[in-house]
């Protein structure tokens, strides 16, 4: 899209997040006159991608799935370069490393599947069975079942505790920024679902490509950086500069806390907040593209990102991410390097911290029971989106963009 609007715009849309991206691009094409702004100084919220030095720095580590609904309908993932993970993790337990791994993709390495080298037999039963029915069950089904805790349902599964927690609970806290498995089951049902069915990527130019891709989709001019809103107003939005953008429409479109200002009144969870760590390093620590979860909790997952995308660093340089629970308090860089020797087994004492992004409500909190998709309707002609209004992921987000084009369209259609 091309085309440049006219004419003083009938719809301001607060956020250039992907709720914010999705929400501009379904007005747009609906006949609106849209402003689309956004406070930094680029799209993506929290899906940025900072180029220093010759590295691909994500603002905290972000994996892309190729299998949610939204990004096929609304990416060309063939030109976001996209590099895969391995499809699988392996977990660091106390008894040793674990590696589970998707057979149907790698048959060469069903063999670490066998009972008594990752899982008892009777939890290996249990999750190929918990695994086949979220993948194979109508999404529809899924979202109507029951919602509970997902430590609850994975005990409901059959799964043993020690299974739980030396290597499911490592690698689901670093899905859901939390140790306790307290986020809704629903919600872990299609992130299961949509892991099995699609693949775990990098795009070669960084997470922030995805959102520039949909940036770049926008008609002229519709797309205002560096445009931080103070407050929604009766008549529109009034800016930090003291100038006002006067629209009968006002979607808000950014984080939930962002969001609860502007919208005085409007409920929101409570955020979770995680911090990454990029070390340079001479040589790969670990030659695969691999996700490691840490059973003790000192990290949430580390991986060499360079495996998984050689872009993402300068030639002859491995680039080496680790994410920890929290912010990046005094000495937790130094525990989180005394830790990585041991997950890869090597001397970290050489690595060069370059850059820790501490990303503040990277993800909503989702207990139980949780909506998956909340009306984006806040009052006459005002709306709301984002993954704080549905789930916290890349669906979720586009997911809640897309329905808020939809309701604002559908209250401003004639009869």
């Amino acid at each position: 899209m091309t085309a440049h609007h006219r004419g003083a715009p009938d719809t301001v849309v607060v956020g250039a997040g992907l709720a914010g991206l999705a929400c501009a691009g379904d007005l747009c094409r609906g006949g609106r006159r849209v402003a689309l702004l956004e406070a930094s100084d680029g799209p993506g919220g929290r899906m940025r991608t900072d180029r220093r030095d010759g590295f691909l720095l994500d603002r905290g580590f972000q994996v892309f799935n190729t299998s949610y609904p939204q990004v096929k309908r609304r990416l060309d993932l063939r030109s976001l370069r996209l590099r895969p993970f391995t499809p699988g993790f392996v977990a660091h337990t106390p008894s040793g490393p674990v590696r589970l791994v998707d057979p149907t993709r790698r048959p060469s390495a069903a063999g670490a599947l066998l009972p008594g080298r990752a899982l008892a037999a009777r939890d290996l039963a249990a999750w190929a069975a918990l695994t086949a029915q979220d993948a194979l069950l109508p999404v529809a089904l899924l979202k109507r079942r029951p919602d509970r805790a997902t430590s609850a349902a994975l005990s409901r599964a059959g799964l043993s505790d020690a299974a739980v927690d030396h290597i499911l609970r490592p690698f689901l806290s670093g899905v859901f920024l939390e140790d306790r498995l307290e986020t809704s089951a629903r919600f872990f049902h299609l992130v299961w679902r949509s892991m099995v069915r699609g693949t775990l990527c990098l795009p070669a130019d960084g997470t922030g490509a995805v959102p520039a891709q949909l940036a770049e989709g926008l008609p002229d001019g519709i797309l205002r950086l560096e445009t931080p809103v103070a407050e929604v107003t009766a008549s529109g939005v009034l800016l930090t500069d003291g100038s006002e953008v006067p629209a009968a429409t006002v979607v808000v479109a950014t984080d939930a806390v962002t969001a609860a200002r502007l919208l005085p009144g409007l409920p929101v969870p409570d955020g979770r907040t995680v911090t990454t760590y990029y070390h340079a390093v001479d040589s790969t620590p670990m030659a695969e593209p691999t996700l490691m979860a840490d059973s003790t909790g000192t990290v949430l997952n580390t991986c060499v990102l360079t495996e998984v995308a050689p872009t993402y660093a300068p030639p002859g340089t491995a680039l080496v991410s680790s994410s920890v629970l929290g912010r990046d308090e005094p000495g937790t860089s130094d525990a989180v390097l005394r830790r990585l020797a041991d997950l890869y087994g090597t001397d970290t004492s050489g690595w060069q911290q370059i850059a820790a992004y501490t990303v503040e409500g990277a993800l909503p909190a989702m207990l139980p029971p949780w909506p998956l998709s909340l009306t984006t309707r806040f009052g006459p002609g005002r709306y709301v989106c984002g993954d704080h209004r549905a789930t916290g992921s890349v669906q979720g987000a586009l997911a809640s963009g897309t329905r808020a084009a939809r309701e604002v369209l559908a209250d401003s259609a004639p009869g």
